[in-house]
């Protein structure tokens, strides 16, 4: 089978034909009939088809390899759905895998609660992730997220409400959440349904009942308020954009959403203090999402707003004192400046940092060159760290980067140091092997004393 086939198939419905088009791929790699480049590139926040995306995790894990990423990192909202497949795909194309899950949290029993922190829908309401979910506390995961799911899941279908009310009348239609919404969705598998989900089913009915491109732009401006740029207008008016659709429900999400948003209840957002402890009781890693003031978006889903750089010293401290060992951030989205200041702030609190660029649409790439700048380069090796992190607690708890007794190294720094050059020698294709050369190195007596 030729690869053009094989990458359809790795983004099939069916997982065992996904997993069938892995190993095909692999072999093909072991031939030599297809070569991929090598990058010390890095990526830790991959939405598959668990949240939204155009690709089902071993499709994601896929683009990842071909794209020469050295790690790649599953993040769904609301859902740990995507790891078994993510971690069983990374193994037999032989790149390394994490997981985790990304879920907003309360902030509105803190002193931040009227402000604006890193949610543009909602003050006092914060994006977390959890990286570092190791096997065994997928099934545990899953039963704590399934609240969140089945709240979200009726205010969806009351925003579906909310968005037919604005469309009665316009001539395009009514959306049908069951018909229209839900099978964009893994929702029985485990999956979240997302406002982008939504607006995916919107974009999807304006293309197919305004055919030409011009009309659906005179639509979106004239009978929906929807202001459009013009770089994105070009992108709209061009019949054979492949990413169209996504192109569309990136200029609604930043223009339209408001009209027919719903704010969650307290039922679907966990105050943060306990998803921090849940997170640090699986032995996983919570890290608050550093957002940063925005000047312009790169992913043009967003406008140009202020979030927490005003306020970000005392949040940073108030982070460390919930108990946040983490903060992870996206150097593509940050000015060095904002980075410089972050990272002093993260030094001051021995708070590890993690990276990772969002991935929900066809239209963005795999590869962050940011990432082996000088001043992000580290980075590459807490992804490094955070691998050998999720492996090593599967053993023993006392192998967590945090752990007080931790028997690799006396202090987070050194730990990143040590689990970094551990997995960097693994095997992708077995992850075992650190488990063999953490034995090495006690036996050799190179550990804390």
């Amino acid at each position: 089978m030729n690869l053009h086939q094989l990458e359809i198939d790795i983004n099939s419905s069916s997982y065992e034909k996904r997993i069938a088009a892995a190993q095909e791929i692999r072999e093909l790699i072991r031939k030599g009939t297809v070569r991929f480049p090598s990058l010390a590139e890095v990526n830790n926040h991959v939405h598959t088809s668990f949240s939204f995306s155009p690709y089902e995790p071993a499709a994601a894990v896929y683009r990842a390899k071909k794209a020469g990423l050295s790690i790649v990192g599953s993040v769904d909202h609301d859902s740990i759905g995507a790891s078994l497949e993510t971690k069983r795909v990374g193994e037999i194309l032989s790149i390394a895998a994490t997981t985790g899950f990304e879920v907003r949290v309360s902030f509105l029993n803190t002193p931040f609660a009227s402000r604006k922190i890193n949610n543009p829908d909602s003050p006092g309401i914060v994006y977390m992730v959890v990286h570092g979910v190791k096997h065994s506390a997928v099934e545990s995961v899953r039963q704590f997220l399934e609240p969140i799911r089945k709240a979200r899941m009726e205010r969806n279908r009351k925003q579906v409400t909310a968005l037919n009310d604005i469309l009665l009348g316009k001539g395009v239609g009514l959306i049908d959440f069951d018909t229209e919404v839900i099978p964009l969705s893994k929702w029985s598998e485990g999956g979240e349904i997302t406002e982008r989900h939504i607006l995916f089913a919107l974009a999807k009915k304006l293309q197919k009942n305004l055919v030409k491109p011009v009309e659906l732009v005179r639509f979106l401006r004239e009978e929906m308020g929807v202001e459009i740029k013009e770089t994105i207008q070009t992108l709209l008016l061009d019949e054979n954009n492949p990413h169209y659709l996504y192109d569309l429900l990136g200029v609604m999400k930043s223009a339209f959403l408001p009209s027919f948003f719903i704010q969650p209840s307290r039922d679907e957002i966990p105050e943060v203090k306990a998803v921090v402890d849940f997170a640090l009781s699986i032995d996983a890693i919570p890290a608050y999402a550093y957002l940063g003031d925005i000047e312009q978006s790169v992913t043009g889903d967003k406008k140009a707003e202020k979030f927490e750089d005003d306020f970000l010293d005392e949040l940073v401290a108030y982070l460390a004192d919930l108990g946040f060992p983490a903060i992870t951030y996206m150097p593509p989205r940050n000015s060095k400046a904002q980075m410089a200041r972050l990272q002093s702030l993260c030094r001051k609190y021995h708070l590890m940092e993690i990276s990772g660029v969002d991935i929900n649409s066809s239209r963005q790439s795999f590869n962050c060159p940011e990432l082996l700048e000088p001043e992000a380069v580290h980075l590459v090796d807490s992804a490094w760290a955070l691998v050998a992190h999720e492996i090593l607690v599967e053993e023993s708890s006392s192998y967590s980067l945090f752990a007080g007794d931790n028997p690799l190294g006396p202090n987070l720094s050194d730990r990143i140091t040590t689990y970094s050059a551990l997995a960097r020698a693994m095997d992708p294709g077995d992850t075992s092997s650190v488990l063999t050369s953490v034995s090495h190195l006690l036996e050799k007596g190179e550990s804390r004393t």
